[in-house]
């Protein structure tokens, strides 16, 4: 009988961030066609509790670590060993061990691996069927850091870390069945760093519970206050994301502004940097901090923004926001891989002057901005049930659907 070993690089429980939204409804698809395995990190010794009280009824059997490496610590032994400093992050002695003796019973027959961090727990001499599902080009993200960031020691560091990550990408997608990535852009982005064909490089798209996002779901109010408002949501330790909402806060509102006096831009996500913390000084800023759900603040906006300048595979935030019919101005590459039509079911623009005259497009015109939500929630359950994107799974590993 099939079983699969997932390896994960952040528990999928609770599905509340980017990786574990895919991840988790991953583990979904992987559990309806054969008993599941799974060995993964946490962040914190609460998640993990979290992790095992969840999910130890779903697998056939789990093992959780927390992980503890930090970034000096890692780059330091990343330089001492010639390798990606994102490797020596999710190294964790004790879940390889795991691994191994649980390969060593000989159980597994298939291996899924989720986020490339994962592959060095890869056994060399395993025969059976082995996916990888790097969800993002990853070094591709370190290079743009690089050209972002010209000051040393930073420059030196993301430049290193985009050349290592991208040979040991490379090599992994030589070695497994089959490589996955979140969209058809960032699939043929590898195809093109790796020289591998579509027989091995397959894009693998995100989707979105359109039930659960549900714009007819009674929710709790919030973000009450006179003025139209855009939300922005996400994990805000994030570079990308604090990014995006400085460049918003100081450069885009004002401009908004200028046009609805009253506007006011609500930042909602975990872990908020100090610098985002700050921008709540800010006239019309709102920086909430952790949420216990994101709906209801999708629900009280006017708009919903992603002005993100850096942005690797599909935005689980748009699909969300989409989903709730919400009305969406992005830039080009948050709206990248998602399989909607500017100035249909979104807006895109790349300046601030065009961000901003998007947003006040929507504030000035509430019918055409309640339009545009529905238009895009009709995408969103046309295209983006999570069943039909993750289907293709089965198959790649040879199990029946």
């Amino acid at each position: 009988m099939p079983e699969i070993l997932f390896l994960v690089h952040r528990a999928p429980w609770p599905p509340d961030r980017g990786d574990r939204i895919r991840s988790w409804h991953m583990f979904e698809a992987l559990a309806r066609v054969a008993p599941v395995h799974v060995a993964a990190l946490a962040d914190t010794a609460p998640d993990a509790a979290a992790v095992r009280a969840k999910m130890t009824p779903l697998c056939k059997s789990l093992a959780i670590e927390v992980r503890k490496t930090s970034r000096p610590v890692a780059l330091a032994r990343a330089v001492l060993s010639g390798e990606p400093v994102s490797n020596h992050l999710f190294a964790n002695a004790a879940l390889k061990r795991h691994v191994d003796a649980l390969l060593a019973r000989s159980e597994v027959t298939h291996i899924v691996a989720f986020s490339g961090q994962m592959a060095q727990y890869l056994p060399a001499d395993f025969d059976g069927p082995v996916l990888m599902d790097f969800v993002d080009v990853d070094s591709a993200k370190f290079a743009t850091y690089a050209a972002q960031d010209p000051r040393q020691p930073l420059h030196w560091v993301h430049a290193r870390e985009a050349k290592k990550l991208g040979a040991f990408e490379a090599a992994v997608a030589r070695t497994v069945d089959a490589s996955l990535f979140v969209s058809e852009a960032e699939a043929a982005l590898f195809r093109a760093r790796s020289g591998l064909g579509t027989d091995r490089v397959r894009a693998v798209e995100n989707g979105i519970d359109t039930d659960r996002f549900d714009p007819a779901t009674t929710l709790a109010p919030v973000g009450g206050g006179d003025g139209p408002l855009a939300v922005f949501t996400g994990q805000m330790d994030y570079r990308p994301n604090i990014d995006a909402v400085r460049w918003f806060a100081a450069d885009i509102l004002p401009l908004v502004r200028a046009q609805h006096p009253a506007a006011r831009f609500a930042i909602v996500g975990r872990a908020p940097t100090d610098a985002v913390r700050a921008l709540a000084t800010l006239p019309g800023v709102t920086v909430t901090g952790e949420v216990p759900d994101v709906r209801p603040w999708l629900a009280a906006a006017d708009a919903v923004v992603a002005p993100l300048l850096l942005a690797r595979g599909v935005q689980n935030k748009l699909l969300e926001a989409m989903a709730m019919a919400r009305p969406v101005v992005a830039s080009a590459a948050a709206a990248e891989g998602i399989d909607a039509a500017p100035g249909a079911h979104l807006l895109v623009a790349d300046d601030a002057a065009g961000i901003a005259a998007a947003v006040a497009r929507l504030f000035g015109d509430p019918a055409a901005a309640a339009a545009m939500g529905r238009a895009a929630r009709d995408q969103m359950i046309a295209r983006y049930g999570w069943a039909a994107r993750l289907a293709p799974l089965g198959g790649l590993l040879g199990l029946p659907g």
